[in-house]
């Protein structure tokens, strides 16, 4: 099967204009087409390119969206535009064809009938239906495109939902099936789940079922929309959006729709009547209140009489809108003091309240459900907790849940209140187990435990340790073995905060590798790289104004990014989703940074009023200085630029941002696949370890100098002048000025890596004996948010 290298989308909504620029991301070129607009010029009249007005429109209205559909707004350039009527002839050019017009099938049937004598006979054809009969679809096509046609269903939006539903007919070609599950996992990044052709498929099927049971008992209970988001979120291992916030994200038509068609085409689901739509809701779709877009929902979002902004909360009762009365439950609080989500849901249970009798009400016939929809809408419990986890972004799957609550306590639970279990749950002792260092997950249809396969390139850090592939841990970080003299180093504290013991370990996994190996991967798989350093330490040292500690904590910090960066082994780091503060400096100093496509990564230690002192402020001024070298130019723009970076607590909003920003550099790479993550980086340092030369110490840098820093503080002065910066914004920027330039020192004077270092240290120390750099580390770690002061 030869790769795709050129797709045509049809349809340039929303759902068909975001595939398109996800498809430009991965480096394919795109046609788009839609329909003609009503008012369409005659073909061959001077404006006739408006005949693809409503394409081109599709097209432009992707440079407005939020979150951002590109990875670059350049690539929207591999995009050309078209319509259904004048272009279908250009469809024999491509080698993927996907369908994303309305959901209706009479249209789809129409629109495919003439799609079939213009696609050539090795491209593939796929739809992206979120629940229409795949099967009925293709009989529009002939016997020989039918063998090439198949479900491809993308979630909104697009490039930053991972599942990728993928669902064949009865007269797919198995290689078809296979080529597209393979190109859309390592091409498209996306979590491949293979699901029946039934009624909204898996994750829907599974998601909103959970969101409209949910709305039953809320009503049995007398409970409201904000109390249940509450209880229905991270304690239940679900994602914040909990079950209404995701309802309002989705659009509240698109629920009403799913839901009935789920109950129209369901007629034998013993569940039926919970995918009847609610009177309220009903009422709510009629009135325009659809969610997000359209400014109100089950929330909704205004201003009060002085302007400041409030969120009120649908009451389905009264049929108006309540403030907010921020609920709390001892369940909700007792659980949140586990991080680990497979914990958090177990302790939900330790202290019975309204929350978790809802919530064990809502999880226990959510799970039922789920388990009786084997094989009916999948045959296997993998490819529904990955559809969950993916397409819903459960932190646990059904199964996962039913094996963290553990399955012989529900049953009990369940067989007390009378509940009918299903045939053979019983019998079951776990969804998933290890055994020999092999994870296995239970065949419900075999009846038996099989492995789980891994991707080809995949590499699951769980499983390595579970097999005793731990070479040495502490409660907050591992170094495992990889595998062919690679090592890996990985953090595992608390959202992967870095903290002294990480760094001391980091130091010693990079020993180690040097001597008992080839190379050493900095990376892990919990939710975040890392969001930086721990605050609530270093807010504690502050407050005792413990300063030898804390001199002794930066200047661990640089010895741990300083002997990665020196190492006499590749040390390749793979960040991933929050790289921030601390865990963009340790990427800074790898030899290479194998990232995964979606890594928002800065230093973004302003924002607590500080400045980077693990090495980020030093290697920004060296990569500056380098810059200038290479083109013979002043290092005045490039410092302006990190400068600016590093003062305005710059992020990336993806890996492809990171080299021209300057964080990531020519041989760095990318990864569509966070799955194959660890892997790519591996083989990384595989490649880099075969004539490696490590890094010095550089001795002899010519320094920006005092007068760069200069012209940097008379910009700040303006900004303070005009009120967009504060006062204090004013001082921080002057510290971050002071180190990036190298110093009170003339331009070109001789500085090393140490004494940019020193540099970085003193500054640190200082800001931290202002009284506004404690108060913001306090507002940031109570809030979550910076305090502007």
């Amino acid at each position: 099967m030869k790769s795709i290298e050129k797709a045509a989308v049809l349809g340039a909504g929303v759902m068909g204009a975001t595939i398109a620029a996800h498809l430009a991301n991965a480096g394919v070129e795109v046609l788009l087409l839609d329909i003609l607009p009503k008012d369409a010029p005659e073909l061959g009249a001077k404006d006739a390119h408006n005949r693809s007005s409503i394409a081109a429109n599709g097209l432009k209205a992707l440079a407005k969206l939020k979150p951002a559909p590109f990875y670059l707004k350049d690539y929207a350039s591999r995009i050309s535009v078209g319509n259904l009527t004048d272009d279908l002839e250009k469809l024999k050019t491509c080698d993927w064809i996907v369908e994303v017009v309305i959901e209706r099938m009479d249209i789809k049937l129409s629109l495919l009938e003439k799609l079939a004598p213009n696609i050539n006979k090795d491209a593939i054809l796929s739809t992206n239906t979120s629940g229409l009969s795949v099967t009925e679809m293709s009989k529009a096509l002939p016997d020989d495109l039918k063998k090439r046609f198949l479900v491809t269903h993308f979630f909104n939006p697009p490039r930053y939902m991972r599942l990728m539903e993928i669902v064949p007919t009865p007269d797919t070609d198995p290689a078809i099936v296979e080529f597209m599950a393979d190109f859309t996992s390592n091409r498209l990044g996306k979590g491949v789940v293979f699901a029946k052709d039934t009624p909204n498929f898996v994750a829907n099927r599974i998601g909103v079922y959970s969101i409209y049971k949910g709305m039953e008992h809320m009503a049995k209970m007398g409970l409201t929309v904000e109390e249940v988001d509450a209880i229905s979120g991270p304690a239940t291992a679900r994602p914040k959006s909990a079950a209404f916030r995701t309802s309002d994200l989705v659009g509240l038509d698109t629920m009403v729709h799913v839901a009935n068609n789920s109950y129209e085409n369901l007629p034998n689901d013993e569940e039926r009547e919970v995918f009847k739509v609610p009177e309220y809701l009903t009422k709510m779709v009629e009135n325009g209140q659809l969610g997000n877009k359209s400014g109100s929902g089950f929330y909704k979002k205004g201003r009060d009489a002085q302007g400041n902004r409030t969120i009120t909360y649908f009451d389905y009762v009264s049929g108006e809108y309540k403030d907010l009365e921020k609920p709390r439950f001892k369940s909700i609080g007792n659980a949140r003091m586990e991080d680990n989500p497979r914990k958090r849901l177990k302790k939900l249970f330790e202290i019975d309240d309204k929350a978790s009798q809802f919530a064990w009400a809502a999880l226990r016939d959510i799970l039922l459900y789920t388990f009786r929809r084997i094989p009916e809408i999948a045959d296997d419990i993998v490819n529904i907790d990955n559809g969950m986890r993916w397409g819903f972004n459960w932190d646990l799957g059904p199964f996962e849940m039913f094996d963290a609550l553990g399955v012989k306590w529900f049953c009990e639970k369940a067989k007390a209140e009378g509940v009918t279990l299903p045939e053979g749950l019983e019998k079951i002792e776990s969804f998933y187990r290890f055994n020999d260092g092999v994870k296995e997950y239970y065949d419900i249809l075999a009846g038996k435990y099989v492995p789980i396969k891994l991707g080809e390139k995949e590499i699951n850090l769980e499983i390595i340790k579970k097999a005793g592939g731990v070479v040495d841990q502490t409660g907050n970080c591992s170094l495992v073995d990889l595998g062919d003299g690679v090592f890996g180093f990985e953090f595992h504290s608390k959202m992967n905060s870095i903290s002294g013991d990480i760094l001391g370990k980091a130091i010693q996994a990079v020993r180690y590798a040097e001597k008992e190996g080839v190379g050493l991967v900095i990376g892990n798989q919990g939710v975040n790289f890392t969001v930086g350093a721990n605050l609530a330490l270093l807010t504690m040292a502050i407050a005792e104004g413990d300063w030898d500690d804390i001199g002794m904590m930066i200047r661990q910090f640089q010895n741990a990014t300083m002997a990665m960066k020196l190492a006499k082994v590749p040390v390749v780091v793979a960040p991933f989703h929050m790289t921030l503060g601390g865990g963009c400096e340790f990427s800074l100093h790898g030899a290479a940074i194998n990232a995964y496509s979606e890594t928002y990564m800065g230093l973004v230690e302003i924002g607590v009023g500080l400045l980077p002192a693990g090495g980020g402020t030093k290697e920004m001024c060296l990569r500056a200085v380098a810059q200038a070298a290479q083109f013979g130019t002043d290092p005045t723009p490039y410092i302006f630029k990190y400068f600016q970076q590093i003062g305005m607590a710059t992020v990336s909003m993806g890996a492809d941002e990171l080299f021209d920003m300057g964080y990531m550099r020519h041989g760095d790479s990318v990864t569509f696949n966070l799955a194959n993550l660890i892997g790519d980086a591996k083989k990384k340092v595989l490649g880099l370890a075969t004539n490696f030369r490590p890094q010095h110490k550089q001795m002899a840098i010519p320094a920006p100098g005092r007068s760069i820093a200069a012209s940097i503080q008379s910009s700040l002065w303006n900004m303070a002048q005009g009120g967009f910066a504060t006062e204090y914004e004013f001082e921080l920027g002057k510290s971050i000025a002071h180190v990036i330039t190298g110093g009170d020192v003339p331009a070109g004077t001789l500085i090393s890596e140490d004494y940019l270092l020193d540099l970085e240290l003193e500054g640190f120390l200082r800001l931290c004996g202002n009284k506004k750099t404690y108060e913001r580390i306090q507002h940031t770690l109570k809030t979550g948010k910076p305090l502007r002061n």
